[in-house]
C-alpha cells in the first residue's frame, strides 16, 4: 500500500494526528475485492488474519499517517461550530491504477478529540448499510464514495441495545466537505482557509490554480456537481436523509449513508429518517437543500474572494457574483434533472422536436400521474420501456383499474412527442425496439428495497448470517438487467410497510 498524504503534509493546522483504537477480534465481514484491485492492493493480503487486523484499525500500515479532520456543519439548519470527525480517522491517501488519488478513511474506530462524548464505534449493520447502499450507487452510475470493507471489531456497541461492532474502510476522492470550510471561516482563521480552498482546487480542479478569480470559479463549479448529482438521486428516488453541510462534499461525491432509503409508492413528500421530523430533507426538498447548503459555502469562502486591495464598490460587485452563483443554481439543476429524466422517458437528447417546457411538462404530468395512483416509483418508470415496445399490461398492472384511463391519456401524449422525435430524425437510431433499449439503460429494475435491506442487516446483526447480504449486495450491483435469480429483490413492500418504514443514523 504506497500512501502519498497530500492533506497530512499541506494542511498541518487543519487536522489533529490520531490513531484507530484498537479491537479485540478483528475478522473481515465483507470485501469488496473489485475496489480493492482498483486500488492496486493485494486481495489475498486483506482476506487474510494481518488484513483483518488492519482493516479493524489494529495495524496502521506503512506511509499511513492517520488524523481526524476538523470541520464544523449546519444540522438541520442549525449550526454547530465544531463537529470534526468524532468517529472516522483518515489513514491518508493513495494513488489508484488510474493516477487518480482517493482518501482511505476508517468509520467507527474509536474516539477522536471530535467525539463530542460520543463512543466513537460503529456497529455491524449501519456499516452493511453503507457497503450496501454505496455500491448500489455506484452501478446506478451515481457519484458515490464506497466501502472497500467492513471488519468486525469482537466488542459490543451500546445504542438502543446491545449490537456487534464494526468498523468500515470508505474510499472517496476526498472528504473535503462544505463544513470543512465552515469550521474555519467561523473561527477567522483565514490563513488556514486560504490554504485549505487552494487545496481543494489543486485537489479537484487544479485548472484554477493561481486564477484571481479562483475561489469565486471553485463555488460554481461545486454548485455544478451538486446540482449533477442531486438530479441523479432524484432520478432514482433516493432520499439522502441527512443533507447537513458537513455530509455534502466539494468534490461532488455521495456521502455518509445513515437514514437514506429509496422511495417505493411515489411520494414527493417521502421522508424515512427518524431524526427529520419536519421532512427538511424530504426527496422533493433535497434540490432547495442543496442550494441552502451551497450559500453556506459562498459564504465561507466569500472572506477569500473579497480582497483587502478593493474598494467598496469592487467588494459589493464580488458578493453580488457569489449571490448570482448561489442563484444560479435551480437552472443547473433543472437542466441536470431534465436530461436525466428525458433519457428515462427515452427521449434522445439534442433532438430537433426538443421542447424544455414541454419535455418537462410531460414529465411533470407523469409524476403527477404516478402519485396519484400511488405507482411504484421504481417499476413505473422499468415499465415505461415495456410500453414503448407496445405492451402496456405490466405498467397496467401497477395502477388499479380506475386509474388505467389516466394512463392511456398520458400514454398518448408521450407517444405522440415520441412520435415527433422520430420523423425529426429519419435514419437515426430511433423506434420502438431502439428507445425501449434505452430505456432500460436508463431505468434501474433493482434498487436496495427497504425492507430487503432491513432483511439482510438483520441476519447479519443477530444471527452472524451475511448469506442474505451478500445476495442482495450481488442483486443490487446488476440494477438494470432483468434477472430471474433476482426477481424476488424487485418485488416492492406492501404499502403498510413502506408507510411505518423508518431509518436511523446509527451513532
Amino acid at each position: 500500500m504506497h500512501f502519498d498524504n497530500s492533506y497530512a503534509r499541506e494542511l498541518t493546522g487543519l487536522y489533529v494526528p490520531w490513531k484507530p483504537a484498537q479491537v479485540p477480534e478483528p475478522r473481515l465481514l465483507t470485501l469488496n475485492r473489485s475496489l480493492a484491485r482498483e486500488l492496486g492492493w493485494d486481495v489475498a493480503f486483506l482476506e487474510s488474519a494481518d488484513g483483518a487486523a488492519l482493516l479493524a484499525g489494529n495495524t496502521v500500515p506503512e506511509g499511513a499517517e492517520p488524523l481526524a479532520q476538523a470541520y464544523a456543519g449546519h444540522q438541520f439548519g442549525g449550526f454547530s461550530p465544531q463537529l470534526g470527525d468524532g468517529r472516522a480517522v483518515l489513514l491518508g491517501e493513495v494513488i489508484d491504477r488510474q493516477g487518480q488519488r482517493r482518501d482511505v478513511a476508517f468509520k467507527g474506530s474509536g474516539r477522536t478529540p471530535f467525539s463530542r462524548g460520543g463512543d466513537g464505534k460503529a456497529a455491524v449493520g449501519p456499516m452493511l448499510r453503507e457497503a450496501l447502499i454505496g455500491e448500489a450507487m455506484h452501478a446506478l452510475g451515481i457519484p458515490t464514495t464506497r466501502a472497500l470493507a467492513v471488519a468486525a471489531t469482537g466488542e459490543p456497541v451500546i445504542r438502543e441495545q446491545v449490537l456487534p461492532g464494526a468498523v468500515l474502510t470508505r474510499i472517496a476522492a476526498s472528504h473535503l466537505r462544505v463544513g470543512t470550510f465552515e469550521f474555519f471561516a467561523a473561527r477567522g482563521e483565514l490563513d488556514k482557509l486560504g490554504r485549505l480552498a487552494d487545496y481543494a482546487i489543486a485537489r479537484h480542479d487544479p485548472d484554477l490554480a493561481g486564477a484571481p478569480d479562483r475561489h469565486l470559479t471553485l463555488l460554481r463549479r461545486v454548485a455544478q456537481r451538486q446540482a449533477e448529482l442531486v438530479a441523479r438521486w432524484m432520478c432514482v428516488g433516493f432520499i439522502h436523509g441527512v443533507m447537513n453541510t458537513d455530509n455534502m462534499t466539494i468534490s461532488g461525491e455521495t456521502i455518509d449513508y445513515g437514514p437514506c432509503a429509496f422511495m417505493e409508492a411515489y411520494d414527493p413528500g417521502a421522508v424515512f429518517s427518524s431524526i427529520d421530523q419536519n421532512g427538511r430533507y424530504a426527496w422533493a426538498r433535497q434540490p432547495a437543500v442543496a442550494q441552502w447548503n451551497l450559500a453556506r459555502l459562498a459564504e465561507a469562502l466569500l472572506p477569500l474572494m473579497v480582497r483587502e486591495d478593493q474598494d467598496e464598490a469592487a467588494a459589493n460587485e464580488v458578493v453580488e457574483q457569489a449571490t448570482a452563483a448561489i442563484g444560479d443554481f435551480p437552472a443547473l439543476y433543472q437542466a441536470a434533472q431534465l436530461r436525466g429524466l428525458r433519457a428515462k422517458l427515452g427521449l434522445a437528447p439534442g433532438s430537433p422536436a426538443s421542447d424544455d417546457a414541454q419535455d418537462a411538462a410531460l414529465a411533470s404530468a407523469w409524476f403527477d400521474l404516478m402519485q396519484a395512483q400511488q405507482i411504484d416509483f421504481t417499476l413505473g418508470w422499468r415499465r415505461l420501456a415495456d410500453a414503448a415496445e407496445g405492451d402496456d399490461g405490466p405498467l397496467r398492472a401497477l395502477l388499479p383499474h380506475k386509474g388505467h384511463a389516466d394512463l392511456a391519456q398520458w400514454l398518448e401524449r408521450w407517444r405522440a412527442r415520441c412520435t415527433r422525435e422520430d420523423e425529426a430524425n429519419p435514419g437515426s437510431d430511433q423506434g420502438a425496439r431502439e428507445r425501449a433499449a434505452r430505456m432500460r439503460r436508463a431505468n434501474p429494475w433493482i434498487i436496495p428495497r427497504n425492507h430487503r435491506v432491513e432483511e439482510a442487516l438483520q441476519a447479519a446483526s443477530a444471527e452472524g448470517d451475511l448469506q442474505p447480504f451478500e445476495r442482495l449486495l450481488a442483486a443490487v450491483c446488476e440494477p438494470f438487467d432483468e434477472q430471474p435469480r433476482y426477481a424476488r429483490y424487485a418485488e416492492p413492500a406492501p404499502l403498510a410497510v413502506t408507510a411505518a418504514y423508518q431509518t436511523f443514523c446509527g451513532t
